[in-house]
């Protein structure tokens, strides 16, 4: 068998032109932006602070984007292919918050977002839900009345700020919880009233859900059993500090005959952790999207 056309300048164009081109018929090509961009991450709530020092809002299930005046970016960095006229009327000052279709809505949303050539039909039905103002002056209390100026100011129906509240106690913020997953919500977020802006991960910002998510990594595809048999029975995962464990609970039949490829980021839910640090309980939620 002939090899020399493998390393032929010509061929590799071509075969790198066929690729880009097949990708781009799939709608599946990234716009990249020059680098991630510096987010606010929040850490677990742990029910030992003072609730009535936070702001609440519903958890979101949605997708992070960040507007910096100029361009919408997902948390990768890629830019967020949304139609000229999404964009065009937001303002000129930099918005944080969540592109969402609603609860329960998130593989919808994906698909939806994901496309270079975007659907205008479809990003009708698209909010963005801002709740922070990078890089703004002031406490936390201060940005929710600004969020609030700016978004009724632009006065689109897909630019909308997320609604805060103020709850006494933890006794309330559990029935708030309750409440909200009791309806398809995702949880609660609680960001410190007196915080100024900023970024990385911290304790001014805490999700507050029935379960505890991570992330790892799939590293190999365990064969099924019994009803499985032929399929997919669990994901090997990969914690970041390199320990592994199975994750078969959660998955579809759909995700068994065609599941995340070795080297995907998965989110997974669990109850708790055992005494090694492992995640008890652990269940698939989704294929972490490196949008």
């Amino acid at each position: 068998m002939r090899t020399d056309w493998l390393w032929s300048g010509n061929s590799l164009r071509s075969a790198l032109g066929l690729f880009c081109a097949l990708l781009a018929l799939a709608g599946s090509t990234p716009t990249l932006a020059a680098e991630p961009p510096a987010l606010l991450l929040a850490e677990h709530y742990r029910g030992d602070v003072d609730v009535s020092r936070y702001w609440v809002s519903e958890k979101l299930d949605g997708v992070r984007a960040s507007w910096d005046g100029k361009v919408l970016q997902f948390r990768s960095g890629n830019l967020v292919p949304a139609p000229k006229w999404f964009l065009d009327g937001l303002p000129r000052q930099p918005l944080d918050g969540e592109l969402w279709l609603g609860r329960g809505s998130f593989d919808q949303l994906s698909s939806i977002v994901r496309h270079q050539t975007p659907d205008d039909t479809e990003w009708r039905r698209v909010r963005y839900m801002i709740f922070e103002l990078p890089n703004a002056a002031g406490s936390f209390s201060d940005r929710v009345e600004q969020i609030k100026i700016i978004t009724a100011a632009a006065n689109l129906p897909w630019l909308q700020a997320v609604p805060q509240f103020r709850l006494s106690d933890a006794a309330a913020l559990q029935k708030m919880l309750r409440d909200i997953v009791r309806n398809g919500g995702e949880g609660l977020m609680l960001h410190r009233d007196d915080a100024t802006y900023e970024t990385g991960r911290t304790s001014v910002l805490l999700k507050v859900t029935p379960w505890l998510d991570a992330e790892a990594s799939v590293v190999a595809h365990l064969p099924g059993k019994g009803k499985y048999a032929g399929m997919l029975g669990a994901l090997r995962m990969e914690l970041p500090d390199g320990r592994r464990f199975a994750l078969g609970s959660g998955l579809t039949d759909a995700l068994r005959r065609n599941p995340p490829p070795v080297g995907t980021l998965v989110t997974y839910r669990y109850r708790e952790l055992t005494q090694n640090g492992m995640p008890r309980f652990p269940r698939y939620l989704r294929v972490r999207d490196r949008l």
